[in-house]
């Protein structure tokens, strides 16, 4: 199982800061996501902006989510 995402952060050019219950800060690019009908409304900065923790990883407004392994597993450390 990954790390538990404990904090959120909006970063320029569609990328989100992360930090993890293992203290490890990563940063993850949600551009190649937007191919996704679900993460088309993102491209709104509005709404990406409104991303925050829920659960074990993170959400924004309009319900969109991301799987916590997916999350960690395709973000860089920082």
């Amino acid at each position: 199982m990954s790390p538990k995402a404990i904090d959120v952060k909006v970063l320029e050019n569609y990328e989100l800061a992360i930090t993890f219950d293992n203290n490890e800060k990563r940063k993850f690019d949600v551009k190649p996501y937007f191919k996704f009908k679900q993460f088309q409304e993102l491209k709104d900065t509005k709404i990406f902006q409104t991303v925050k923790i829920a659960g074990l990883s993170i959400e924004w407004k309009n319900g969109v989510d991301i799987c916590p392994d997916e999350l960690y597993n395709n973000s860089k450390i920082i």
